[in-house]
């Protein structure tokens, strides 16, 4: 089994290159010429944009083929008050740029927008500014030209004091999406609600593609094991909606989320770096059913965690691990 890393966003290593600097409202709204200060949040955007194309050529000469964006490309994107205005035009040339090299290098990128994303949500108000947000994460990877296979990841969200009933309005308001943001998500378990067991089951009714996140499935979980739940997710990663564009020889391979807890005390937080031994038992439980799968690292350290964790793989070469580069292994089945 291939497995390929990946990290989120930021570099440790590359210096000032933040692909997330920002402005706030209460700034914006301090500049009298509101002109003015849109041209100022569109030089901000280009300069993130300029950086995660640093940071993509950075992972490139480490064979890191496996990236999240950051979500804050665009400071105030999709602020209440800012609807009228477009960004994509002054940001064609840069967001094409970054799409390019995407495509150039073979990468698999995605997004994951942030907790306040929620289909599961019985509020109107809530689903609307959820939806707008989903529409504008398509709309920044379409303007890198980049088709299907690049995934916006979210949660399920809340239970509102009733699981079942969160779950069915998550599944009804997947269904009332545009096509085009439907088949763009994939649906990750979550540390404190929804555990993989249930994310597996909406993931079925929707056809949605699943991540299993191990962290979050090792703190909460029904009493299974994570292997366990395997041959199901896998499947999700069958379906239409995971393989939407992909190339039919090459298939879009599963992908995972790996992170240590931080400490005992605080077993929900992430850790700087990543323990190998338990992402290894997963791998190696699963090696024999699955050609190929994406490891994305959500370790505090980044770029540093994925270096530091491929220098101990090197260690178990004579336990069935192969290294092939800088960010890939194989896995003996």
């Amino acid at each position: 089994m291939i497995v390929r890393f990946g990290y989120v966003a930021m570099s440790m290593e590359v210096q000032d290159a933040s692909p997330s600097k920002t402005m706030t409202m209460t700034s914006f709204r301090k500049l009298s010429d509101r002109d003015a200060a849109i041209r100022k949040l569109e030089r901000i955007a280009e300069g993130n944009l300029h950086n995660t194309l640093r940071l993509l050529k950075h992972n490139h000469a480490h064979d890191i083929r496996v990236y999240r964006f950051s979500s804050k490309l665009i400071p105030l994107s999709t602020h209440e008050d800012l609807q009228d205005w477009d960004p994509f035009a002054a940001l064609h040339g840069a967001f094409g740029e970054v799409g390019q090299y995407v495509r150039d290098h073979g990468m698999r990128v995605s997004f994951h927008p942030d907790h306040f994303t929620v289909l599961s949500t019985p509020r109107p108000e809530v689903l609307r500014n959820s939806v707008r947000d989903l529409k504008h994460h398509v709309a920044m990877l379409k303007a890198m030209g980049l088709n299907a296979t690049a995934k916006n990841n979210i949660h399920i969200g809340g239970a509102y004091k009733d699981k079942p009933s969160a779950a069915e309005r998550f599944k009804e308001h997947v269904a009332m999406l545009d096509r085009e943001i439907q088949e763009r998500l994939t649906l990750e378990n979550d540390d404190k609600t929804f555990t993989a067991a249930e994310t597996l089951e909406v993931c079925r009714a929707t056809g949605l593609p699943m991540v299993l996140d191990l962290h979050h499935q090792w703190v909460n979980n029904d009493g299974e094991q994570p292997w366990e739940l395997w041959p199901g997710i896998q499947e999700t990663w069958a379906g239409a909606l995971a393989q939407k564009d992909a190339d039919p020889e090459r298939p879009l391979p599963p992908k995972i989320h790996v992170s240590s807890p931080k400490s005992e005390s605080d077993p929900r937080s992430h850790a700087d770096l990543v323990e190998p031994g338990p992402l290894l038992a997963f791998l190696r439980h699963i090696a024999g059913s699955t050609p190929a799968i994406d490891v994305m690292i959500e370790a505090k350290r980044k770029d540093a965690a994925l270096f530091d964790l491929m220098n101990r793989l090197a260690n178990y070469e004579s336990e069935g691990v192969r290294m092939l580069d800088g960010a890939s292994i194989e896995i003996s089945g």
